[in-house]
């Protein structure tokens, strides 16, 4: 009992220069250690929810696809509008 297990938590971050790899495990102060791997769980909690809701929405949309093929009464035509040139510029 009582043993921690260290686990590696080596972290890449992509940004405009590039790719840099950070390990987690050799921050020295222990308080930013602890913070840096707090970050890292709520990133991955938050990512997983994410993950949840892009699926949940796929998911209703799909549903609402079916459901709206199978009222040929809800279909609208819809007219594009033609764009007066002279309304859209910008005046002076």
């Amino acid at each position: 009992m009582g043993m921690a297990r260290n686990f590696n938590m080596i972290i890449s971050i992509k940004n405009d220069e590039g790719i840099v790899n950070y390990d987690v495990n050799n921050i020295k102060n222990e308080q930013l250690q602890n913070n840096a791997r707090i970050t890292i769980n709520k990133v991955g909690t938050l990512e997983v929810h994410l993950e949840a809701l892009n699926f949940a929405s796929q998911a209703h949309r799909n549903n609402l696809e079916t459901l709206l093929k199978d009222c040929p009464e809800a279909v609208v035509e819809v007219e594009e509008e033609s764009v007066d040139e002279e309304a859209s510029t910008e005046e002076e």
